[in-house]
C-alpha cells in the first residue's frame, strides 16, 4: 500500500514538473520562431511560423557582423562556470561542516551562511561598487565571478545542509573506522551522496547568473568585458529597436541553459523530489 502511495505521488509530481516545462519552454519557443522573421513579419503574426516573405535571417546576420557576439557569449560562458564551480565548491564544503560537526555557535554560522536568502545582495550595490574599484577589479570578469558566488552561496548552502542532514551519519563514521580523513570522506562519500542536489544547485543558480543585466552593467560594462544580456541591449535604442537582432541574440543565449536543463534534467527532477513522498 505505501509503495502504491509513493508511487502515485512520485508520478504526480513528475506530471506536473512536465507540465511546467512545457509552459516555460512555450515563451522559448516564440522567441526563436520570431527571431526568423523579418521585422514586419513580426508584428503582423507574431504567433505565425516563420514561412514564405516573412522568413529572414537578417537578425542573426546584424548580431554577428554589427557586434562582437562571440566573445559576448564567452565572456558569459566563462563568468557562469566559474561562478558555479565555486558556488558549487564552497557550499557543499560549508554545509558539510555546519551539519557534520557539533560545535559551539554552530547555529549562529549557519544563519549567518544563510541570512543572503532573505538579504539581497543589490542592496550592497554602492558598496560592492566601491570594493571592486578600490581593488583595482572594475571592468574585469573576476569582479563578475566573485559577486556571484556570494550571491549564490546563501542558497547553495540551504539546500546542501537540508540534504546532508537527512543522511545518515553511519556511512561516514564507517569512512572514518575504515582511516579516510575528512577530506577523502567529503570527495568520495559526501559529494556523490549530493549529487542530484548538486545538479539542482547548479541549474537554480546558472539562470540568474546568464540573464543577470544589473552587475555586468555596473561593475564590468568595458566593450572587453561585456557578458551576452549587456552586449544585446546596443540592439535597443531610445526610439529604435532592432527586433530581430535582439531575439536573434537571445535564441542564441538560450542554448547553454536548455543543453544543461537536459543533461541535468534527470538529476535535477530527482533532487527536487528528494523526500518529497515518503512512505
Amino acid at each position: 500500500m505505501s509503495r502504491t502511495r509513493n508511487a502515485i505521488g512520485s508520478a504526480g509530481i513528475h506530471t506536473v514538473l512536465l507540465l511546467w516545462t512545457a509552459l516555460a519552454l512555450f515563451p522559448l519557443v516564440l522567441i526563436v520562431i520570431n527571431s526568423l522573421k523579418s521585422r514586419k513579419a513580426i508584428f503582423r503574426d507574431p504567433l505565425g511560423l516563420p514561412t514564405g516573405d516573412a522568413f529572414s535571417f537578417k537578425g542573426y546576420e546584424s548580431v554577428l557582423t554589427n557586434s562582437d557576439f562571440p566573445m559576448y557569449f564567452g565572456n558569459s560562458l566563462t563568468v557562469t562556470c566559474v561562478s558555479l564551480f565555486l558556488i558549487l565548491l564552497f557550499g557543499a564544503m560549508a554545509a558539510h561542516a555546519v551539519s557534520e560537526y557539533e560545535f559551539r555557535g554552530n547555529s549562529l554560522i549557519s544563519i549567518y551562511l544563510i541570512l543572503g536568502i532573505m538579504v539581497p545582495i543589490r542592496l550592497g550595490t554602492v558598496a560592492l561598487l566601491n570594493l571592486i574599484v578600490e581593488l583595482g577589479l572594475a571592468n574585469t570578469l573576476t569582479a563578475l565571478i566573485l559577486v556571484y558566488t556570494a550571491q549564490g552561496l546563501p542558497i547553495a548552502i540551504f539546500i546542501f545542509s537540508e540534504f546532508l542532514r537527512s543522511v545518515s551519519r553511519e556511512i561516514k563514521d564507517s569512512a572514518r573506522i575504515d582511516g579516510l580523513s575528512e577530506y577523502r570522506i567529503f570527495l568520495e562519500v559526501v559529494i556523490p551522496l549530493v549529487r542530484p542536489v548538486i545538479a539542482t544547485v547548479a541549474v537554480f543558480s546558472m539562470i540568474p547568473i546568464w540573464n543577470d543585466l544589473w552587475f555586468p552593467l555596473i561593475l564590468s560594462p568595458g566593450e572587453e568585458t561585456r557578458t551576452v544580456t549587456l552586449g544585446v541591449q546596443q540592439f535597443i535604442g531610445q526610439y529604435t529597436v532592432n527586433w530581430g537582432a535582439v531575439l536573434a541574440a537571445l535564441s542564441v543565449a538560450i542554448l547553454p541553459v536548455l543543453v544543461m536543463y537536459v543533461i541535468f534534467s534527470r538529476q535535477l527532477i530527482r533532487g527536487i523530489t528528494s523526500g518529497a513522498v515518503k512512505g
